[in-house]
C-alpha cells in the first residue's frame, strides 16, 4: 500500500510597499492648533490654518519614494532613469574645467556670462526664434512672463485652466481687466473677445491689446489646446494683431514636434505665438525653463521683470544641465522614445478601457477619464497624462491602493482642482514597460472591484482595504493624543 503525501503550498505574500508612506501621511494628520491655545498667536493661527486640511486627511509630509514602478513623476522620455542625460552633463562638465559654480549676480549686474550668453543663442537658433531666456525655473518664468509683459490698459483673457504659476504673475499685472474663458472652449473664448471689443475703445482700435495665455497639454487633465482655431479666431475678431497669444509648453516641449520642438513648432504656429514657456525640467530631466521670443520681450524682461532682476542668475551646474537635456532631446534615442511613449499611451487606453471591471466601474461612476470618454484616441492627438478621475475621497483612497502595490499614484484634490473633481494623476514615461503598464491596469481595476463591492453591500462606512490602513493609523494618533 503506497501511502500519499500531501504537499501544502503557501502563497507568496505581497510585499506593502505602502506602509512608510500610510505612517507618514497620518502622522502629517495630527492636529497641532489646539496645542497651542496658550501659546505665540503666530504660530497658533498658523497651525489651525493647516489643521483645516489635517481635518480631512489633507495634511501632506515630504516623503522619500517607496515605489517599484513610476507612473508620476516628469521624466516621461527616461532620460534621466536611463542615465543618458547624466552622461552627456559629465561630458558638459569635462568640456568646461574651469567652470564657476555661481554665477555671482543677476542677470544685469555681472551675472551673465559667456556660458549663458552661448547656450540662449544655440537654444534661439535651434527653435527658430530672436531670443531664448534661460530662467531657474517654470514659476520664474511665468511670473516673469504674466507680471511684466501685459501692459497697462491691457486685457488677459485665460483657459480657466491654466497653471497656478501663471495665475500668481496675473495677480501683480499691470493690466487690472483680466477674463478667463471656459476650458477648451471655443465659443466662450469668442463671446470673451467679443464682450472686450464691445467694451474696451482703446481695444477695439488697436491701441491696446488683448494678452491670451493657454497651455499646450494641461498637466492636470491631459487634453491639448485648440490653438489654431484661438488662434484663427482672435485674428478673425482684432484683425489689427492686437491679439497675442503667450503658450506654455512645460509639458509638451520634448515630448512632440520635429526633434521635441513641441506643440507650436509641430502646428506651424510659431509665427502667430509671441511668447512659448518651456521648462528643462520635464522631459529633458534637466533643471531650469526658458522664455522664447522675439528682442522686444526679450529687453522688457531684463529690464522690468523683478523675479529677474532681484535674483541671482542661474547658475553653471542648471545651466550645463539644461544644454545636455537640449543635446540628448535631439538624439535618434530621444526620437524612439518619443514614438514609443504614444504607442504606450495606446496600448494603455486599449487595455484600460476594455477591462470588463473598469467598464463596469466607469459605467457606476467610480472611475472615469473625461478626455477619452469618446473612445478616439486612435484618431486623434493624445498625450502622455491620463489622469483617474474619482469620487470625492476616492482619489486618495486610490492612491494608498496603487502605493501599497509600489505604483506612485499621486492624489490630486481641492484646491488644486475643483470640488469634486478628485483625480490619481498618471504620467506614462517610455521607460515604462509593457508589462509595468499591465501592473498599474491591474492595480486600478482590483481597487474598482472592490470599491464595487462596498457599493453594492449598502455599507456607507466601510473603506477599501488599502485605505482602511492608513485610515486606522490616522484614529490611533488621535487617541494616543
Amino acid at each position: 500500500m503506497t501511502a500519499t503525501m500531501t504537499v501544502s503550498v503557501t502563497e507568496p505574500k505581497m510585499t506593502d510597499h505602502g506602509a512608510q508612506w500610510r505612517r507618514e501621511w497620518a502622522d502629517a494628520q495630527k492636529l497641532k492648533g489646539p496645542g497651542l491655545k496658550g501659546g505665540s498667536a503666530f504660530y497658533r493661527n498658523i497651525e489651525e490654518e493647516l489643521d483645516l486640511a489635517r481635518q480631512s486627511g489633507g495634511g501632506l509630509p515630504l516623503h522619500l519614494p517607496s515605489h517599484t514602478i513610476d507612473f508620476s513623476t516628469c521624466d516621461v522620455l527616461g532620460l534621466g532613469r536611463t542615465g543618458a542625460l547624466r552622461e552627456e552633463f559629465l561630458n558638459e562638465l569635462e568640456a568646461n574645467p574651469g567652470f564657476h559654480i555661481t554665477a555671482g549676480g543677476s542677470r544685469l549686474c555681472d551675472g551673465t556670462n559667456k556660458y549663458h550668453d552661448n547656450l540662449e543663442r544655440e537654444i534661439a537658433e535651434l527653435v527658430g526664434v530672436e531670443s531664448a531666456l534661460v530662467v531657474h525655473s517654470g514659476w520664474t518664468a511665468n511670473q516673469a512672463i504674466w507680471s511684466t509683459v501685459p501692459r497697462s490698459g491691457d486685457v488677459i483673457v485665460y483657459d480657466e485652466l491654466m497653471h497656478a504659476t501663471a495665475l500668481a504673475g496675473m495677480k501683480v499685472s499691470l493690466a487690472l481687466e483680466q477674463k478667463p474663458f471656459r476650458h477648451n472652449d471655443i465659443d466662450h473664448f469668442i463671446e470673451i473677445l467679443e464682450d472686450i471689443k464691445e467694451i474696451s475703445p482703446l481695444v477695439k482700435a488697436g491701441k491696446r491689446c488683448v494678452v491670451i495665455g493657454v497651455e499646450s497639454y494641461y498637466s492636470m487633465d491631459g487634453d491639448i489646446c485648440p490653438l489654431r482655431e484661438l488662434i484663427d479666431t482672435a485674428k478673425e475678431i482684432f484683425p489689427q494683431g492686437n491679439a497675442q497669444f503667450i503658450v506654455d509648453e512645460a509639458h509638451s516641449f520634448g515630448c512632440m514636434g520635429p526633434n521635441g520642438l513641441g506643440f507650436v513648432k509641430e502646428q506651424g504656429l510659431e509665427d502667430e505665438v509671441a511668447i512659448r514657456m518651456i521648462t528643462l525640467g520635464k522631459a529633458l530631466a534637466a533643471s531650469g525653463a526658458c522664455i522664447l521670443s522675439n528682442n522686444t520681450i526679450r529687453s522688457l524682461l531684463i529690464n522690468q521683470a523683478k523675479v529677474m532682476i532681484c535674483s541671482v542668475a542661474p547658475a553653471f551646474p542648471l545651466s550645463a544641465a539644461g544644454r545636455a537635456g537640449f543635446t540628448v532631446m535631439q538624439s535618434e534615442k530621444a526620437q524612439e522614445a518619443r514614438e514609443y511613449l504614444h504607442d504606450l499611451t495606446l496600448f494603455y487606453l486599449d487595455k484600460l478601457t476594455s477591462n470588463p471591471i473598469y467598464k463596469k466601474a466607469n459605467a457606476k461612476g467610480l472611475l472615469r477619464m473625461p478626455v477619452h470618454e469618446d473612445g478616439d484616441w486612435h484618431e486623434v492627438p493624445i498625450t502622455h497624462i491620463v489622469p483617474i478621475w474619482c469620487k470625492p475621497k476616492h482619489a486618495y483612497y486610490l492612491s494608498f491602493h496603487l502605493v501599497r502595490d509600489g505604483i506612485n499614484g499621486t492624489p490630486i484634490v481641492f484646491p488644486v482642482v475643483a470640488r469634486g473633481e478628485d483625480r490619481v494623476r498618471i504620467f506614462l514615461h517610455a521607460h515604462n514597460t509593457h508589462e509595468e503598464v499591465e501592473t498599474l491596469i491591474k492595480s486600478i481595476c482590483s481597487w474598482a472591484e472592490e470599491m464595487l463591492e462596498i457599493e453594492a453591500s449598502g455599507d456607507k462606512n466601510r473603506l477599501p482595504s488599502a485605505a482602511r490602513l492608513a485610515y486606522d493609523l490616522m484614529e490611533e494618533e488621535k487617541v494616543k493624543n
